[in-house]
């Protein structure tokens, strides 16, 4: 069965906007586990505009299933995760004014970067995964690297989906063939939903690993965080 593992970075976000600490992202890890999620994913960024650097440090003992720490690896990120030790380091190469992720790791262009990062983090026993797309010599490239996983960047299959395009799932089966041919495990991320991840969890061969945070706790809005999760894991089956 795939994991899911639920970014709160949403519920930091709802915090954040009134200056206090409600709703307490401490708390919705607690809870989140307590109803089935498999993971929790943090992804802080320098400006903190969601996830704080502080909610890392408080959230790790109160992290009893797996703990992945998303970001763009400048040093003040690389000091947090060898600080905090997650289960899981993501390496996501977003700009600093960047909303979102929008893109993957040109893993050719940035290969001595990333091998350099990687190994710091083997070195300290943290599995690592590197956010990328579909192009298939950059899965080549990423595997030089040293990295344990990849992440597959889905937006262009989820835009696809929701216009009725089921064909793009295509360049993902080939991907994720590609990666488990060369030896990386296989996670996936960005803009599935409880409309689309049924579909691509059983498309997808060997996906070990989905991380989840905007349409989930959007989601959460009309169904409940419980039944949400309970939802998510019902579709990963």
């Amino acid at each position: 069965m795939t994991k899911l593992s639920v970014n709160i970075n949403k519920i930091a976000t709802l915090r954040n906007a009134r200056g206090g600490d409600y709703p307490n992202v401490v708390q919705a890890a607690i809870d989140l586990q307590e109803f089935g999620a498999q993971g929790i994913t943090v992804h802080p960024r320098p400006d903190e505009r969601h996830i704080r650097y502080q909610d890392v440090y408080d959230l790790l003992p109160v992290i009893t299933t797996e703990f992945n720490i998303e970001g763009n690896p400048i040093p003040k990120f690389i000091d947090l995760v060898l600080k905090i030790k997650p289960t899981q380091v993501t390496l996501v190469p977003d700009a600093v004014d960047a909303i979102t992720s929008n893109a993957g790791w040109d893993t050719v262009t940035n290969q001595g970067f990333l091998k350099e990062v990687v190994a710091e983090f083997k070195r300290n026993n943290i599995r690592t995964s590197i956010f990328m797309g579909t192009d298939l010599k950059l899965i080549e490239a990423a595997a030089k690297t040293g990295t344990d996983r990849i992440e597959l960047y889905t937006e262009s299959f989820a835009v696809d989906f929701t216009n009725g395009n089921k064909e793009g799932i295509k360049p993902f089966i080939e991907a994720a063939i590609k990666a488990n041919n060369l030896g990386m495990g296989l996670n996936a991320g960005h803009d599935l939903n409880l409309e689309n991840i049924q579909y691509f969890s059983s498309k997808i061969p060997n996906l070990l690993e989905v991380s989840i945070g905007h349409a989930l706790i959007a989601e959460a809005l009309y169904f409940g965080l419980q039944n949400v999760v309970s939802m998510y894991l019902q579709k990963l089956k």
